[in-house]
């Protein structure tokens, strides 16, 4: 199951409710999340949690589903997992102690890393091979201002290459998708910055797009990676990082083709909705086979 962003009964999830365009229409989901809370009733079935949300902590609200789960799933699993109970289940970092209880040990032993993936609508498109073309040396396509400070001072980086005869294409504008696909297959690199989250769609879309992904370097831990070099570049966030990769990587072009078709047939191979689907299902099947309980006390995963 997908774990809920908000507590069913919360100001905020009353009104996501009551402020959703189904409710002019008559479609108000008024029991649509209270879902998970029928898990908190004895259930007989196996229990696997996938928790997509940009925190990289796991809410107080979802502390019982993480009881409950034989596995539990998160897109930003944070390099010491412990950090998921940082001022939620410990009221700062967690300490020596709550780290030596078995119930918390057993609740560190559930989870995994997952990606985010493709997303469906470009996951269905016929996305045909890149032809080669490439007429952009950076692409991005997204929120700047309001989003972090990543994409804050990157974006300045970016934009003073621009003024050294790079060719940087930086849109803060929402794009149509065809438009903004077609874009990453005319780019050699797809700058893919931290936004709430590390992970995000558009690191995906440029690989199966034939572009190489140009990311910041990750503070999670990753399920099937793009590997530096192999399937991505990535650079540090600090003054002069951005600027130092992307010159040292647009030197060598034909280098740059060769990882952008090693990126595409990974994200086809791993990251597609259909490959993390499967990957879930063994995982939880080969953890159910072990005689694995989702008992409170914890688990012998």
């Amino acid at each position: 199951m997908l774990a809920p962003p908000v507590c069913p009964w919360s100001g905020r999830a009353l009104a996501r409710g009551l402020f959703r365009r189904g409710v002019l229409r008559g479609n108000f989901p008024a029991f649509r999340g209270f879902g998970a809370e029928l898990l908190r009733l004895p259930v007989a079935a196996p229990i696997v949690v996938l928790d997509l949300e940009d925190a990289t902590t796991i809410a107080s609200d979802n502390l019982f589903l993480l009881d409950k789960a034989v596995l539990y799933f998160k897109r930003e699993l944070p390099i010491d997992h412990w950090q998921v109970f940082a001022g939620t289940a410990h009221w700062r970092v967690p300490t020596p102690r709550f780290r030596a209880e078995q119930r918390n040990r057993g609740r560190i032993a559930k989870l995994r890393p997952i990606s985010l993936g493709l997303p469906f609508e470009v996951w269905r498109r016929d996305m045909p091979p890149p032809d080669g073309g490439k007429t952009i040396d950076v692409f991005f396509a997204g929120r700047i201002e309001g989003s972090s400070t990543v994409r804050e001072r990157g974006a300045a980086e970016l934009l003073a290459l621009r003024r050294e005869g790079y060719a940087i294409d930086v849109s803060d504008a929402a794009l149509a998708l065809d438009e903004y696909l077609a874009r990453c297959a005319r780019a050699h690199l797809v700058w893919s910055p931290d936004g709430y989250g590390w992970q995000c769609f558009r690191t995906y879309e440029a690989a199966i797009c034939g572009a190489v992904p140009l990311c910041s370097r990750a503070g999670i831990e990753r399920y099937r990676p793009l590997i530096e070099g192999v399937h991505a570049v990535h650079y540090d966030v600090e003054p002069g990082g951005l600027t130092r990769t992307v010159m040292a990587a647009l030197a060598d072009r034909p280098r740059l083709h060769a990882i952008g078709a090693a990126a595409r047939e990974h994200v086809c191979a791993f990251h597609t909705p259909a490959a993390i689907a499967r990957h879930i299902v063994d995982t939880a099947a080969e953890i159910a086979g072990r005689g694995v309980t989702a008992s409170t006390g914890g688990s012998s995963a």
